[in-house]
């Protein structure tokens, strides 16, 4: 036969299946976000193949609204746990045993997809051959709307990673649910999450998924909308940190996690997890130290300085300096100590907070208590990381608000660099916007030159009447220097007579403004305001129902998302 008519009476192949998605949904509980959930799946477009909703023996009416859903939408699968997982690993894995596309992904009940998630997620898997392709989540908090992205630096451009390893940063995006994962893969590996009340189940599930070497593509498109309800009734298993089993479970998890990469001969990714634990779990959880009991402190510190104790040397000097300080006062002392100035090297930005001792040749140390803790690293630091502290005064008045910004000396590098100004920014919240901006340039207040106690004092006046909402507004400042160098900082809120105390002022826009300077749980200093009279009337009523209720005082603790 001829070749060319061999070829013609060959039939075509037939066409490559169109690759496909499944969403897992989990919930327990939670009627009112349930279906929004999921809806926001099936809008996704024909790419989302199924969407596999697993109630996990919701109390609530969470299975009944699916029921009704799925019987409207054929692509929608509800499975009904007879018992309660009491976490989230068990209902995902009943989600993945059940998914019959070639990609999956995963979606919490109380959370959305924005749309085109998944046709991004998938166009780039597809273009890139990929098994893990990640894009960008938004923390957004609830009810402001504010919304922070997470991990921003991993999802700035696209890239191709042959291997994980290429990124050891990856480790820090702990998140399952804003990643694309091609079926096979996670079954030819057997990756699962932990079953049952595993409270960071994400951790181990993502430490597998790096330990098994998938191709990755990072992509910088929005793909997942995780809803922050810090106000609701009950918080989700991660945001309860109250109890110190919260931080047991996530030592737990990473340490887990850390043992899955060693297994797996990924050193580079254990190390960097190690330093990413130093760096945001460790500094998170020491900054709210002050907002809990002294039992709860002296557990937390004996099991920390236990786990901290696994740390090797690389570990401590691949972290950031902030976490690596705070991980060393742990182990160098026995019981919890000096827990104002912790939450403040804890901050972001980080403030070192005086006394500044010395040792006796002359090294910079923490305290004389423990002079075997060294600061050297801030003789050498740059000045855009250098941990310097700047007292902040905000007094509210009739006729003016007066901000007075108190520079420390560090060491003799804020007077080597030689202070000029500060640009001070008053930044809505919930907005993110700057809604007031001023300049105060420094001057010296003494004492004598070349003291490790000198400041420098920089006034500005603000004015509150201008401003359009109430809620509360952060204040950010960059500090600039005689020699080109800059910080972008945080005031710590001072406290004595006369400060973060409630005033009433007057307003153009409302009448009168209620203004309360207050310090965050990070020690910063913060404005909250009430507009109009009956806001005025609404936050005395506050204040007198927590003057007959014990409790933490205003001053002290600050609305969420510090």
């Amino acid at each position: 036969m001829n070749p060319v008519d061999a070829a013609a009476s060959t039939p075509p192949s037939p066409p490559a299946p169109t690759p496909t998605v499944t969403v897992i949904v989990i919930g327990y509980d939670d009627a009112a976000h349930v279906t929004d959930a999921v809806r926001s799946a099936l809008a996704q477009g024909p790419a989302v193949r199924e969407v596999i909703a697993v109630d996990d023996c919701s109390t609530d009416d969470s299975g009944a609204l699916l029921d009704g859903l799925a019987a409207r939408e054929p692509r929608l699968t509800v499975v009904h746990r007879e018992t309660n997982s009491g976490g989230c690993g068990t209902p995902r894995n009943d989600g993945i045993a059940r998914a019959s596309s070639s990609y999956l992904m995963f979606l919490d009940s109380d959370d959305v997809l924005p749309p085109g998630a998944v046709a991004a997620l998938l166009d780039a898997a597809e273009r890139h051959g990929a098994q893990v392709t990640a894009g960008l989540c938004v923390r957004r908090e609830l009810p402001s709307g504010r919304e922070v992205p997470w991990q921003p630096e991993l999802y700035a451009e696209e890239h191709v990673l042959a291997t994980p390893e290429k990124r050891p940063r990856l480790v820090q995006d702990t998140l399952c649910v804003n990643k694309l994962y091609r079926s096979d893969f996670l079954r030819e590996h057997a990756i699962r999450f932990p079953d049952g009340r595993f409270v960071y189940e994400d951790f181990v599930f993502g430490a597998r998924v790096l330990a098994a070497a998938p191709r990755m593509v990072l992509i910088p498109h929005r793909v997942y909308v995780w809803h922050v309800r810090r106000a609701a009734g009950k918080l989700s298993l991660s945001l309860d940190r109250a109890s110190i089993a919260n931080w047991q479970a996530r030592l737990d998890a990473h340490r887990q996690s850390v043992a899955i990469l060693l297994d797996a001969s990924r050193k580079r990714l254990a190390r960097a997890a190690r330093s990413t634990f130093l760096d945001h779990s460790l500094r998170m959880y020491a900054r709210e130290l002050d907002l809990r009991g002294s039992a709860y402190r002296a557990e937390w510190w004996t099991r920390t300085r236990a786990y901290l104790e696994t740390f090797d040397t690389a570990d401590f000097d691949a972290a950031p300096a902030p976490g690596r300080l705070v991980g060393r006062l742990v182990l160098a002392s026995p019981e919890p100590r000096d827990l104002p100035r912790l939450k403040e090297i804890a901050a972001r930005p980080a403030r070192l907070l005086p006394p500044y001792a010395r040792a006796p040749d002359g090294t910079p140390v923490w305290s004389p208590g423990l002079p075997q803790l060294t600061l050297e690293h801030v003789l050498h630091r740059p000045m855009h990381l250098l941990p310097v502290a700047v007292d902040g005064e905000l007094r509210p008045g009739v006729r003016s608000t007066r901000l007075t910004l108190r520079l420390h000396e560090l060491y003799g590098r804020v007077a080597d660099a030689g202070p000029r100004e500060a640009e001070v920014e008053l930044v809505d919240r919930r907005r993110g916007a700057v809604v007031q901006r001023r300049t105060a340039p420094f001057s010296e207040c003494g004492p004598d030159e070349g003291a490790d106690d000198r400041t420098w004092v920089a006034s500005t006046t603000l004015d509150l009447s201008a401003l359009g909402r109430p809620g509360t507004c952060d204040i950010r400042l960059r500090l600039t220097f005689a020699d080109g160098t800059h910080r972008d900082t945080t005031p710590h809120a001072a406290r004595g007579p006369g400060l973060l105390r409630r005033v009433a002022v007057p307003s153009r826009r409302h009448g009168v403004l209620l203004a309360q300077p207050y310090a965050t749980h990070a020690g910063a200093l913060a404005l909250r305001t009430a507009t109009g009279l009956r806001g005025v009337l609404s936050v005395a009523r506050r204040r007198a129902a927590r003057l007959l209720t014990p409790g933490p005082s205003p001053s002290s603790s600050s609305p969420s998302g510090d």
